[in-house]
């Protein structure tokens, strides 16, 4: 079974690039030989920052043979008179058959002429020919160049190309205006240990010929190597690396043959913020820093970079490395002494030259929407008058480090400074840590805003941006979201979840919104219910994916264009999280099975009646002396004993009260239905068919205080 081999060789890829064009081809080339009827025993996709390689093991010699069925004419065109017409004489002669081979078949559209042909397994190696080119040039990334004069587009240009089927050169070719690349079986390797080309035997041979060579292929292996020798190095150092992983994946995608240096800078470095040194080194010059131990924060002046040279020059790597480190650090020295020489609060005229957005004004002008905002949620969690106090003086100065050295020069430390400054002025901590905690969370991964404080300010800062950037129609759509205005929306639904915060969204938008139409004169109606739509498809999409409730469920108590729900989503948070997370419990403990019929059977015949969907109390709207039989009148004392029940699970939130007392009803309900004293509710009489649906409609209205029965799907 033949090998097949295609190094695609380059000048040195973005590491970012590289991560995904070995992911997309992972999938693709697997995808695109079984599209073409080719199996493997393996594909083993490799890259480095001068190539893009994948190793094709068990390869057939050629496709299986295959038969088609081909249809042709309607049968009445291509036969007249029992005679063949020039559109089956035509058909056959493309098809290469004789008039003989073709079949009259019925259809859902009437007879057509189709044929079998046998189509015979197309050789591997006239198939890969095609195949390479589409895999190069369908690869997908940003920033994608043009190489020379001409149309072709990669990450960066291509120099060298080896295409090898076991031992046999496939002829490709990729051209480009004046330029061709041919392939071959010779691969450029490491630039300084090895600056000679490799002549490559045999597609198996790729990995063992490269790294002889000094080059290693495999991504995972240099991963490990890296990893490896970090721990070697610290170890030498009594010391502890931190091994980010993203900067670990960067790292590997830089390096063809790994090899750490370990470097020092001068003691007196360590009096900055660890946040400072640690940003310099991972962000910016991509070393690994060296605490003192794992649990500390305290750093040893010292780092540990991977080099991709000679591990015999390490000593003259290090040199070099020292040298950019010291003088990134001392620019951060100085930074910081200049920001601490004056107070945080000074730094805030400094926001009006700073644009938020050109038709939104200033920073300073954000600040103060920020401040306003979150007085008003401060208001409405009636927050005891020093809590209010530090968070108007952390929404006041959220943003002031923005305009301070170091952040202008390390716009990552956006927060981490505001903190360090604050302290540094006087502030008081919950003031200082609120600073920092309101860009919470930053990623998917990140954490949540811990302090009352802090999660005032960013449900603050990131409400304003929503409503402000909504205002101006910028919402995003398909996977484009410049302003990460989902992100925003996410975090103020899980910052309300983590911190059991009472708020009232529905309102809160109200009033943002308000002041923003006031201030830019635009369509308040449409605003807010733009921005509806758009928190309820996040919590629909939070509580799916993150707490991981079922599909029906969400429906159940978000409702399926059912304002009712709608409202009272938006005004509880907690409130439909927690009926969402209970319903998702007894469904998996059954007892959601025990009330399931009754309820949904209800339910949907009280949608035949005209009961409003608020009504708990039978006496307004059931006429006891309409009743016929026994079974209504047990009805009506059973949701009588149902009421206080249901308002105790309102008013606690306490659902179980509430699922309990269904199922002690259910027997009653069942009898009512289908028991020997049963009705039929569809009664000729109006007013009594009327009585009856208003005794499910009941039912139905307190069922509804926890979901909507009705899109609840049994056993799912």
């Amino acid at each position: 079974m033949p090998a097949f081999l295609l190094e695609v060789g380059t000048e040195e890829l973005p590491a970012s690039f590289l991560r995904d064009a070995i992911a997309q081809w992972r999938s693709r080339i697997p995808q695109s030989l079984s599209d073409h009827s080719l199996t493997s025993d393996a594909v083993e996709v490799y890259g480095t920052p001068r190539r893009l390689a994948v190793l094709i093991k068990g390869l057939p010699f050629q496709q299986p043979d295959r038969e088609e069925e081909i249809k042709g004419p309607p049968a009445q065109a291509a036969f007249k008179n029992g005679q063949p017409t020039p559109a089956a004489i035509g058909f056959a002669k493309k098809q290469g058959v004789e008039i003989d081979a073709l079949q009259v078949r019925p259809t859902d559209k009437g007879e057509f002429v189709f044929i079998n042909k046998s189509i015979p397994g197309r050789p591997v190696a006239e198939i890969l020919t095609e195949l390479v080119p589409q895999w190069i040039l369908g690869l997908e990334g940003k920033r994608l160049m043009r190489w020379g004069d001409g149309d072709v587009r990669f990450s960066r240009p291509i120099r060298w190309l080896v295409a090898l089927l076991d031992a046999e050169v496939l002829p490709i070719e990729l051209v480009n205006a004046s330029k061709i690349v041919k392939s071959d079986r010779i691969s450029h390797v490491h630039r300084v240990l090895h600056p000679e080309l490799v002549t490559i035997a045999q597609a198996i041979d790729y990995v063992t010929t490269l790294r002889s060579a000094y080059v290693v292929v495999d991504a995972e292996e240099r991963t490990k190597t890296i990893k490896e020798q970090v721990k070697s190095s610290v170890q030498k150092l009594h010391g502890y690396a931190e091994i980010y992983p993203d900067l670990l994946e960067e790292v590997t995608n830089l390096v063809e043959w790994p090899s750490s240096v370990v470097g020092k800078f001068e003691a007196e470095f360590l009096n900055l913020p660890t946040e400072v040194i640690t940003t310099v080194m991972v962000s910016h010059q991509r070393y690994f820093p060296v605490f003192t131990t794992a649990d500390s924060k305290e750093l040893l002046p010292n780092f540990i970079t991977i080099a991709n040279g000679d591990p015999k020059k390490a000593d003259i790597i290090a040199v070099g490395n020292e040298r950019v480190i010291r003088a990134r650090l001392a620019d951060g020295q100085f930074f910081y002494k200049t920001d601490l020489a004056k107070p945080l609060e000074s730094f805030l005229p400094q926001l009006e030259k700073v644009t938020f957005q050109e038709d939104l004004g200033s920073l300073r002008t954000k600040v103060d929407r920020i401040v306003k905002i979150a007085e008003q949620i401060a208001e409405q969690l009636q927050l005891a008058a020093d809590q209010r106090q530090n968070i108007h003086r952390a929404a006041l100065l959220c943003k002031a480090d923005l305009v301070t050295q170091m952040v202008y020069e390390f716009p990552e430390l956006q927060g981490v400074m505001g903190e360090k400054y604050a302290l540094a002025s006087g502030e008081p901590e919950a003031v200082a840590k609120a600073i920092f905690e309101h860009y919470l969370p930053r990623n998917a991964d990140d954490i949540l805003p811990q302090t009352i404080t802090g999660q005032i300010v960013a449900l603050a800062d990131k409400l304003d941006t929503l409503v402000s950037i909504f205002g101006l129609g910028l919402i995003p759509s398909g996977s484009s979201d410049p302003f990460a205005l989902r992100r925003a929306a996410n975090a103020v639904i899980n910052i309300t979840w983590f911190a059991n915060l009472p708020v009232n969204l529905a309102h809160l938008l109200e009033q943002i919104t308000t002041d923003f139409v006031a201030a830019y004169h635009k369509d308040q109606k449409a605003l807010i219910a733009a921005l509806r739509d758009f928190f309820l498809q996040r919590v629909r999409t939070l509580l799916q994916e993150e707490k991981q409730i079922d599909y029906d469920l969400v429906n159940a108590v978000l409702g399926e264009n059912d304002p009712e729900y709608t409202e009272r989503a938006l005004k509880d948070l907690l409130d439909v999280r927690d009926r969402a997370l209970y319903l998702q419990q007894i469904r998996q403990d059954s007892t959601l099975d025990h009330i399931y019929e009754t309820v949904n059977r209800s339910t949907r015949l009280a949608a035949q009646g005209d009961l409003d969907t608020q009504q708990l109390e039978p006496a307004a709207v059931v006429k006891k002396e309409l009743f016929q039989k026994s079974s209504e009148a047990a009805f009506y004392d059973a949701i009588v004993d149902l009421v206080p029940q249901t308002k105790a699970a309102q008013q606690s939130r306490d659902y179980q009260l509430l699922v309990t007392a269904l199922g002690k009803i259910t027997p009653t309900v069942s009898n009512f239905f289908d028991g020997e004293d049963s009705v039929l509710v569809m009664d000729p009489d109006p007013e009594i068919k009327r009585n009856r649906l208003n005794l499910l409609g009941l039912l139905r209205n307190h069922a509804r205080v926890l979901a909507d029965f009705g899109a609840i799907v049994k056993n799912l």
